[in-house]
């Protein structure tokens, strides 16, 4: 059983610079895919950043250039490193994890991010 438990999120101004974390309990390698969704009020959760089972990283349009996936395998964390926010970054952000035995998507409880104007 695999439990993700994001932290980090808070408020900030606008240009200003935040970085999530995601604990993963269980190993981190059991998960092909691993990455960051988010929801915006009133909004259905969208992608944010992913890595895939390839091997490869995905940043959606919205905020790439901006924001930074990373991960370390040897603590179990994945982070996410936002840089430039902008006022509709405010969402809450949810950790993704797709389990491979058995196939199984993982989320976490979400963190809060709130960008000032």
């Amino acid at each position: 059983q695999v439990q993700l438990v994001e932290s980090g999120g808070g408020l900030v101004q606008a240009g200003g610079s935040l970085r999530l974390s995601c604990a993963v309990s269980g190993s981190i390698l059991s998960l092909c895919d691993m990455g960051w969704y988010r929801e915006a009020p009133g909004k259905q959760r969208e992608l944010v950043a992913l890595f895939t089972s390839s091997g490869s990283t995905k940043y959606e349009d919205y905020v790439k250039g901006r924001f930074s996936i990373s991960r370390d395998n040897a603590k179990n964390m994945v982070y996410l490193q936002m840089n430039s926010l902008k006022a509709e970054d405010t969402a809450v952000y949810y950790c993704y994890g797709k389990g491979l035995y058995p196939v199984y998507d993982y989320w976490g409880q979400g963190t809060q991010l709130t960008v000032s104007s």
